[in-house]
Formats: C-alpha cells, structure tokens, sequence
C-alpha cells in the first residue's frame, strides 16, 4: 500500500476511482485543468449524482488520503502511479474518438516524471493508441524507459459505479514488462484477494475488450429493439418474448429489455469509434453490423415520437405533452445522448408544448435545453397534458399510481417508452396505454 496515486481527469471516471481507491487505504491526488471542478470536490461536491460516492468523498477529504490539484508539477511529484481518466467524447461530424485530451495529458505529464512510476490508462480508446502512447512517454520523459505506461480499461455503469470500483466483475491490465504486470497486481491487491479475476494481456488486447463489451450490450439492446419492430408489426407481445428467451442461458435476461433504447457517454460513442478504427486498419466488414445496432437504436426514438403522434390524432400542434425523464438512464443525472431528451426536443419542434420532469437531470438539461418546459414534480410535468411519456425508468415513475396521475392530466394518454409499467393497472385506472413493441 506504499505507492501513491494521481488520478488525472476528475470527471465521472476520475472522481469516482480517486475516491474509491482512497478507500482502499492509499494516498490519491486528483488532478484537473478545470479550477471550478477542483474546488468543487476540494469542497466535498460532486459535480454529477452518483448513488453513494459523495459520502466517500468526503470521508477521505476529511482523514487526509484524498485531495485535488490543477497542478502537473504537483501530480509528478507526488505519484508513483498514475491514472489516465479523461474522456474520449466522439469527434464532432465524426465516427472516430476525439483523442486530443488522452494526447494532452500525456504532453503534459511526462516532461515532469523524473523517476520510475507507471502511467495506467483506464479511457476508452482506440486499439493501438497504448502502443503509440508508450514510445511517446518514454521519448518525453526525464526517467526515459523508466516512466512505463499500461493500458487498464474501466467498465463501470452508471448509478453503480462504487460497487462496480470497489468490487468489479474482472480487471483486465495490458503491460509489456514485470515491473508494470507487478506494479498493478499490487495497487488491485484489495480487489483480488477477495478473488477478483484478474486479466494480463498486451496493449491491443485491453484496449479491445472495452469497445467489445460495449458493442455487444449494445447488439444485445438493439437486437430485442429490432424483434419489438417485429412484434408491432405481427400484433405480438415483445415483453412476453424477452420473458420466453431470457430462459435459455446461451442468451440470459440482462440488457434484453426492449424500449427506447441506450443512450449516455459511452455505447453510442464508442461503437462509432469502433467502426472508425476497424476501417483504418482495413477490417471496416468485420463490424459492418454495428451500423445496423446504431440505427436500430435511432428509429426507437423516432418510433416513441410517431406513438404519442398517433394517440394525438396525427398532429403535436397545440397540444400538451408531459415527458417523465431526461438522463438517459435512472441513478444517473447524465444527458449525454439521452433518448428523453432526443425525444422532447423532436415533439417541441412539431408544435408540442413539453414539459420534462426528472428527478436528477433537470439542471443539467435546462442547460442543454432551455427551450423546453420544466416541472417541479412528476404532476406538475402532466399538468393539463394530453399524452404522458415515460422515457427514463426511475422508481419513482414505475411507482406512480395511475388513479392519482389521472387527476391532473387533460386526457388519459401514456407511452412507456422502457416497457416499465403494468398497461392492465393504467388501463383498469381509464388510461390509453401503448408501449414499444407490445399490441
């Protein structure tokens, strides 16, 4: 437990793993460019909602383990391991990652390493850019071949990232030396000694399983939102169908929920940038499919917009629109890509009046959208509203009763857009229910 660790890049990732491995018992500096972000967590505040991370936060600001920095002289000084957690967003007009901060960071960095440690990579990046990223440490570094990099991709999911950091599935690591290799099993010792599988591989490797494992929830997700466009079509029942196949364990139950699809920072961004780096080194075929489980996953929304069109009479114009949900999943606040909010924004501009309520995102969208309505309250969202859509499947909205909803609408209308409610409660309750892939 000797070594102590940077984290750089203090968004979702970073934070979540500084104060995670805090807890694990080590010394952690956080460091970020962003002055405001820095002091926010310096203070004890996260600048996103994640479920059980705020209390450990500032559990280990308090006992000293964990503090922040914006400074890279700081960082190198301090640490003998250091985390790479800053983002991969998609390049603007593009498939491929955006990997100027990855760059960035290594730039500034490695001037400043003047004796052994290990730089770890944990973004999601495309497959050669640890090879590429190695040679270039070592030819900036003071410490030369000393200032080793390895590749340790994260897979955590939004509303369990604590649980999914303290206690993961596996660990995978891509090294090219012992020292690396030992280096991390050491710094995971807390986690496979509870029998934490861990994974040693090369650079390649590691890199791949991330996008691997995103674009097969995300072919997963998408091939039951394709059987639902068939179940709407023949008059059948996609739930009943998802119930009938996740009985056979070669396939299982998980991720096999149809509705209005995946959104946030992660699958819709890293599957393009898959297809991108799979067509610069000439296998573009290999993955021609994921362009298939990305439009899939496009016409659900636009699919949710023709539903609540329809149980409209054909036209949004002068209507009233209540929309349950803006994170593009619950226990989460993120709106990165959310299909409520694709959703919102498309009726607004048919004419719709929108009003979103969420429980965690409202911030965060009334800055993205300030076009949009906002309520203070599932029932303030539908006040007066002639169709209610349910787009991000917080408790709190399966929870609802549908008597008691019922009182402050214009019309008995929903669209359940995560297959989330009972359709016999809202209809016993007088209300016209559809759903995405159900008769």
């Amino acid at each position: 437990m000797a070594q102590r660790l940077t984290v750089i890049g203090t968004g979702y990732l970073g934070a979540t793993h500084a104060a995670c491995m805090a807890e694990l018992g080590y010394e952690v500096l956080g460091i970020d460019v962003d002055a405001d972000k820095i002091a926010r967590l310096s203070a004890g505040e996260l600048p996103f909602y994640e479920p059980g991370l705020e209390p450990i936060l500032r559990r280990n600001l308090e006992n000293g383990r964990l503090r922040f920095s914006t400074s890279y002289d700081e960082a190198a000084e301090f640490g003998d391991v250091h985390f790479v957690c800053v983002g991969t967003p998609q390049k603007p007009g593009e498939y491929a990652a955006d990997m100027s901060y990855v760059d960035d960071t290594i730039t500034a960095l490695a001037p400043r390493l003047t004796r052994a440690c290990l730089v770890i990579g944990k973004s999601t990046v495309p497959v050669g850019t640890a090879e590429r990223l190695s040679r270039r440490l070592a030819r900036l570094s003071p410490a030369g071949d000393l200032a080793e990099l390895a590749w340790n991709p994260e897979f955590l999911r939004e509303g369990y990232a604590v649980e999914d950091t303290l206690h993961p599935d596996r660990i995978v690591i891509g090294v090219e030396s012992d020292r690396a290799e030992k280096v991390l099993r050491d710094v995971y010792t807390p986690m496979t000694s509870e029998g934490v599988p861990l994974i040693v591989t090369d650079y390649a490797t590691s890199e791949l399983v991330k996008v691997s494992a995103n674009a097969f929830l995300a072919t997963k997700i998408s091939f039951i939102n394709a059987m639902a466009e068939v179940c709407e079509a023949a008059h059948a029942d996609v739930t009943k169908l998802s119930e009938a196949l996740s009985h056979d364990d070669r396939i299982g139950g998980k991720f096999l929920g149809a509705g209005l699809g995946f959104g946030g920072g992660c699958l819709p961004k890293d599957i393009r940038a898959f297809m991108a780096r799979a067509g610069e080194l000439g296998v573009d075929q290999a993955l021609s499919f994921l362009r298939e489980v990305d439009a899939i996953n496009i016409r659900r929304r636009i699919r949710m917009v023709d539903l609540a069109r329809e149980l409209l009479g054909g036209s949004f114009i002068g209507r009233t629109v209540g929309v349950l949900g803006a994170a593009f999943k619950p226990n989460s606040d993120d709106i990165r890509d959310s299909p409520a909010l694709d959703v919102a924004t498309s009726i607004r501009a048919q004419g719709g009046q929108v009003t979103v309520f969420d429980p965690q995102a409202l911030e965060n969208a009334r800055r993205a959208h300030p076009e949009l309505g906002y309520g203070t309250s599932a029932q303030d969202a539908v006040a007066d509203a002639h169709v209610v859509l349910l787009l991000t499947e917080w408790k709190e909205f399966r929870d609802l009763d549908p008597e008691e909803l019922g009182a402050f609408v214009a019309e008995r209308n929903i669209v359940d857009g995560r297959n989330a409610l009972d359709p016999e409660r809202w209809r016993a309750a007088g209300w016209h229910y559809r759903a995405l892939g159900r008769p």
